[in-house]
């Protein structure tokens, strides 16, 4: 194909913007990509940095006849990291959500110039791959393994050396395909799942703002198959759970982790503590689960917005750390990509810079419970008080306080950006539509570290109903910035009986600064969510003598 060819065939292909696809095109011919760093970019060859990275089209066929459209770039000849045989070590990507297989071309290009092939493909049901979109379901992992046997069929890829690299949908297939094919020597997973009924139904709860957000990026580009179509409208109008529930942990790496570890994969995984789709509490407990080589990075941010300017070719610490990871695991060290990092690598939120540990459970080194207080005249209760039991406070049902999670996508990347999560003037929350308690100002940092967990007693006059629990920063002024927040459901519980409830906010690296203040804030109501209780209804809570009500803090 000529060189004018594959601009027009890319054009087709390419992103929903006009503006995109010029940029990608500019990329994949080398116009104006950004230099890569000497921290980043193995030495070549006078030929190889003359010659550049090699760029093909290809179309790949599947078992079942579908083809998928792909894009292939090679080291040039003479750049190092090939075997005796002339064979590199391959990075396999399949495209995230709703984009193609330009998507990655500028970090693909960085790859083969360090030494790599590397193949890049339109997950089938979008774009110009066949098929229907089955969003990490069994058809899309068997693709995997017939993408990687083409790949060793038809470049110079070395069978003993094979990664793969996603984000998103991307990542989430990585790690389906390192439990499935064995070949897969390393992962790096991107803003990825590592249980998607976790993801969708954390605490029992719909999480409906990231999957309508989500099924819109799909619409433009993907042709959706009958299971998952017919999965999304049960999660919209909340029936058959169960069987929402089987879908997902179908597609859930989770289920599959002794696969994984028994095949000794090395995972790295790079998250944000604010990802409104895949939240940071399923990352963190997947990893746990892992018993190979393993690496966790998180960083301030929402889903995918830490790895944005990679794709335009500006140099980027989450795709640096894939890159670092590949030459650790695929060229045994031998790579110049810089440090590979500790274990667990923490970026705290509102400013506190950047934390190693050995391990998850070396995150938080105590914990301290935090008893919840009688409401005093201006409705709100006491917060790591002295101990205090009896009490019971009421809201109604159904109402949205103003304590919120955000908007999906953009709440946490403000957070990243100008460290501004979702807030709320906590003196003005209104007492009958949220329980607020609240701490006196802390004398000094209070470390954040991990999931904070709810103990306590609920009354409702109905038999199902949600909870959500904001755990807020309060300033002097009483602006209070979201910390973190989770949901938690209830269902065939008998109205007026009191039972305990318990619920765990998703995990987080949080400095609160001394003189300021927690809040907690329990309302029944969140536009991120579909929750279930009544309009109108009424929720006490309440702190028996007998099983107090009380916050735990992780603390470092």
């Amino acid at each position: 194909m000529t060189r004018s060819g594959r601009i027009r065939t890319h054009l087709v292909r390419g992103w929903p913007t006009g503006a995109a696809a010029m940029i990608s095109v500019a990329l994949c011919l080398g116009i104006g990509t950004a230099p890569a760093s000497a921290t980043t970019s193995a030495p070549r060859s006078a030929a190889a940095d003359a010659a550049g990275p090699a760029f093909r089209l290809a179309d790949i066929p599947m078992k079942d006849g579908v083809v998928l459209k792909a894009d292939v770039l090679t080291p040039a000849a003479g750049t190092p990291g090939a075997d005796a045989q002339g064979r590199y070590p391959v990075i396999v990507q399949p495209a995230s959500w709703g984009q193609n297989d330009l998507e990655y071309v500028a970090q693909g290009r960085k790859l083969a110039a360090d030494g790599y092939v590397v193949v890049t493909y339109t997950v089938r049901g979008f774009w110009l791959s066949g098929g229907r979109v089955d969003v990490g379901g069994p058809t899309d992992v068997a693709d995997i393994s017939s993408v990687i046997d083409w790949t060793l069929a038809h470049t110079e890829a070395d069978p003993r050396r094979v990664g793969m690299l996603g984000l998103s949908l991307g990542a989430g297939m990585s790690l389906l395909g390192a439990a499935h094919d064995p070949r897969i020597k390393a992962v790096a997973a991107l803003s990825a799942w590592g249980d998607l009924v976790d993801s969708l139904y954390s605490g029992r709860t719909r999480h409906l703002q990231a999957a309508a957000l989500l099924n819109a990026l799909q619409a433009p580009t993907g042709r959706p198959g009958a299971e998952y179509a017919r999965t999304l409208a049960d999660l919209y109008a909340n029936r058959d759970m169960p069987e929402v529930v089987d879908w997902a942990r179908k597609r859930s790496p989770g289920t599959y982790v002794d696969d994984i570890n028994a095949h000794g994969t090395a995972v790295l995984l790079a998250n944000a503590w604010s990802d409104s789709i895949f939240n940071s509490s399923q990352i963190t407990d997947f990893y746990q689960k892992l018993t190979g080589p393993k690496r966790l990075i998180m960083r301030p941010g929402d889903h995918a917005t830490q790895e944005l300017t990679g794709f335009l070719g500006v140099d980027n610490a989450t795709w640096a750390n894939a890159r670092a990871w590949f030459d650790e695991r695929l060229k045994g060290g031998g790579g110049t990509s810089g440090d590979h990092g500790a274990p667990v690598e923490l970026h705290v939120r509102n400013g506190g810079g950047e934390e190693d540990y050995p391990s998850w459970r070396a995150v938080s080194s105590r914990t301290r419970s935090l008893p919840l207080g009688r409401a005093n005249a201006f409705g709100t209760g006491a917060l790591d008080g002295p101990a205090d039991t009896g009490w019971r406070t009421s809201i109604t049902g159904g109402i949205d306080s103003g304590a919120d999670a955000g908007i999906t996508e953009l709440s946490g990347a403000l957070d990243q950006i100008a460290e501004l999560p979702p807030s709320v003037e906590v003196p003005l929350l209104p007492r009958f539509a949220a329980g607020v308690w609240q701490s006196a100002p802390y004398p000094s940092v209070q470390r954040i570290r991990g999931a904070v967990t709810l103990h306590t007693t609920v009354t409702s006059s109905a038999p199902q109903g949600t909870v959500f629990a904001y755990l807020y920063d309060v300033n002097v002024l009483g602006v209070g910035k979201l910390i973190s927040h989770a949901p938690q459901s209830w269902s065939d519980r008998t109205p007026g009986r009191a039972f305990p409830l318990d619920v765990s906010l998703f995990t987080t690296a949080y400095d609160l600064p001394a003189g300021h203040r927690l809040a907690l804030v329990v309302d029944s109501k969140d536009p991120a969510y579909g929750g279930s209780t009544p309009l109108g209804s009424d929720i006490s809570f309440s702190s028996p003598q007998a099983d107090p009500s009380r916050l735990v803090l992780p603390l470092s």
